[in-house]
């Protein structure tokens, strides 16, 4: 493969290669996603409420993994781009040690606080107890994940999405296969119901990272690990975090959002509580192929930003937004169209149904608008310019959102809460789009 593809190859076809199999991979994700939460709907409602409480913290656990993840996606890319393969390798051997660090650190804490959280949205000794259960046996696998997640971006940095591709979709797929197995038992096998939902999860992300090793070994890229790049170099580690942190707390802020928002729908509730978990796994049907996107965005345009090819860092800037929009469209027409059957393969309460596919018509009104946001703070990840995305997503996830969603509760009831995601939406869109200008012309 020629090593300046990222830079000669016309920007749309580069995309959608590149593009094409990370969103493949998020699909089958996305799906893994599903399939997960209908097979733990068919034990109990109180079973799905219980993963939906847990959501919040599992997601902070994927923003410090992705997040860092995004830095050394960042940093790799762009000396790459400089041909500077010395500092590149020397970043991504400071990655991997500090990756495993946050994941020992990460599965202690969050093991620990998970049945004080659990008992802030919830009285439910049976949900309290299924929460703990399922989160206390897949945060143990969180070394696994960042791990993973380390040798995930190097192989993005140098352009080897089909690896990333079917090693994720191994992972998904070896879950969806355990899922039942778990759960309801097989042959040897017993009904393990929410601790085997829990394992399946697990080990769907300890094989990725199993995997990720044999092909590093078997098959070397141009971004190699070693004992020489140990030395010390406060430099590249402060440039790992510059870019991770504000991505890392970016992406924690959904998990802040999520809290929130249980916090004011269980004051009507359960149902609602158990619709935003729904909505949340169905919106990774979405939003995941967009996230798949990015994340071929986010080394072109850093490579591209290192070599100074600022005009067409431009251009990727652009087509990512019209790739973007076209995915959300199609969500949008699907969440109109059958918003019922999407509710119903996760509940077969009537209740939630009707409420679930109500909720799902108002917030999909801001899918579209958000592409714009999506696709800036995923170009400004890649160009190494983590607090300007940080501020678009401070707008997405908190300063307008959390009040919105507060004050029109009190006017509209728990609709409320669903009329803020798109009045969000379209003045993130607005901002974010401004945000990027301002920050790319510094």
């Amino acid at each position: 493969m020629n090593d300046t593809f990222m830079k000669d190859k016309p920007v749309l076809p580069l995309l959608i290669s590149m593009a094409l199999p990370m969103m493949l991979s998020m699909l089958v994700n996305s799906l893994y996603n599903i399939v997960d939460s209908y097979f733990v709907a068919k034990i109990s409602e109180d079973a799905m409420t219980a993963i939906s409480l847990v959501y919040p913290i599992q997601n902070f656990i994927s923003a410090v993994a992705v997040g860092f993840g995004v830095g050394i996606n960042a940093v790799i890319s762009y000396y790459l781009g400089a041909e500077d393969e010395e500092t590149a390798n020397t970043a991504a051997t400071h990655s991997l040690i500090l990756s495993a660090v946050h994941g020992v650190l990460i599965m202690i804490i969050c093991i620990s606080i998970m049945p004080w959280f659990l008992a802030m949205f919830t009285s439910s000794e049976t949900v309290i107890e299924m929460g703990v259960k399922y989160s206390t046996i897949v945060f143990s696998f969180s070394i696994f994940y960042t791990i993973g997640l380390f040798y995930e971006k190097i192989f993005q940095a140098v352009g080897n999405m089909k690896i990333t591709m079917l090693v994720m979709i191994s992972g998904c797929v070896a879950n969806i296969i355990l899922d039942p197995i778990f759960i309801f038992g097989l042959g040897p096998v017993p009904a393990m119901g929410i601790a085997g939902a829990a394992l399946a999860t697990g080990l769907g992300l300890a094989i990725p990272l199993v995997l990720y090793l044999i092909v590093y070994f078997a098959q070397p890229i141009r971004v190699r690990i070693g004992r020489k790049y140990l030395k010390k170099n406060f430099k590249i580690d402060k440039k790992l975090y510059s870019v991770g942190i504000p991505v890392i707390v970016s992406l924690s802020l959904a998990s802040l959002l999520v809290s929130m928002l249980n916090g004011i729908l269980s004051g009507y509730s359960q149902i609602y509580v158990v619709i935003l978990g729904i909505y949340y796994k169905l919106q990774t049907f979405l939003y995941l192929p967009a996230n798949g996107l990015v994340q071929a965005m986010r080394p072109i345009i850093g490579y591209n930003y290192g070599a100074k090819e600022y005009k067409r860092v431009s251009e990727i800037y652009k087509v990512s937004i019209c790739i973007c929009g076209i995915i959300m469209i199609f969500g949008t027409i699907l969440c109109l169209a059958v918003p019922d059957k999407l509710v119903g393969m996760f509940t077969t309460n009537e209740e939630t149904i009707e409420a679930g596919q109500h909720a799902l018509r108002i917030i999909s009104a801001g899918f579209i608008m958000s592409s714009v946001s999506v696709a800036s703070g995923g170009a400004l990840e890649g160009l190494g310019k983590g607090v300007p995305s940080l501020i678009i997503s401070l707008f997405r996830y908190v300063i307008l959102i959390i009040p919105l969603a507060f004050v029109l509760s009190r006017v509209f009831g728990p609709s409320g809460v669903w009329h803020a995601f798109w009045i969000t939406e379209a003045v993130t869109a607005v901002l974010s789009f401004f945000i990027y200008r301002k920050a790319v012309t510094e």
